[in-house]
């Protein structure tokens, strides 16, 4: 099988092929080693991959009445564009459940295919009928007006120590999520795509009688 450039590695591809740990092995080697939270963002509507780029918002708890209300995490959804992912930069707070299905309904009009929340979400039910992914720290059946509002809007921002770049590809699955720098973004996809071509022939060689010892002297592949 002959290898597409890295141009020609589409999103759809990725979501059929690449999964987080790959790519995250493909960008251990280029020397990106922190490109993961490591406290858990767990997938509370889906099983599946979530694979698209980065619309950012900067959350913050509140401890007054919120004049505008709704303003800017309305605007952000808003703006969504197809395969967005919308980016929740909550600092983990579970003050409220900052989305939730009305929210999910709008940006999914949008074309926005998920989204990753550092802090807490509600309506898991009517979110996962909708067949949303959502990722996400807790559940919180409190409404975010007056207890945590958007204040900033398509900004780099920060989960858990990790820097997501608006624009950024983001992979999500049950094993954990993972931004790939825009810079590196063509490398990183490259060697993700090798090696999982690689293992799948690793796979068969193991299945077919090969010891794992043996498999990885023949093809360096674990």
């Amino acid at each position: 099988m002959n290898n597409p450039t890295p141009m020609l590695i589409t999103l759809p591809m990725m979501r059929e092929s690449l999964y987080s740990a790959v790519v995250s092995d493909a960008l251990d080697g280029l020397g990106y080693k922190h490109q993961s939270p490591r406290l858990p963002l767990r997938p509370f509507t889906t099983t599946g991959l979530l694979v698209g780029r980065c619309k950012t918002t900067l959350w913050v708890d509140m401890a007054h009445v919120d004049p505008r209300p709704y303003e800017l995490e309305l605007k952000g959804v808003d703006d969504c564009q197809p395969d967005d992912v919308l980016i929740a930069a909550a600092g983990g707070s579970v003050r409220s459940g900052i989305w939730g299905e009305l929210l999910t309904t709008a940006a999914q009009n949008r074309g926005c295919v998920g989204a990753i929340i550092d802090g807490a979400i509600r309506d898991v039910g009517k979110i996962r009928a909708l067949q949303f992914p959502v990722f996400a720290r807790e559940t919180c059946v409190y409404d975010s007006l007056n207890r945590q509002r958007v204040v900033d809007l398509d900004v780099t921002v920060e989960l858990d120590g990790v820097v997501f770049h608006p624009g950024d590809l983001v992979f999500a699955d049950e094993d954990g999520v993972v931004v790939v720098p825009q810079e590196v973004e063509d490398e990183a996809i490259r060697r993700a795509w090798e090696k999982v071509h690689a293992e799948n022939i690793v796979r068969d060689s193991i299945r077919n009688g090969l010891k794992a010892a043996e498999a990885f002297e023949k093809y360096g592949v674990l």
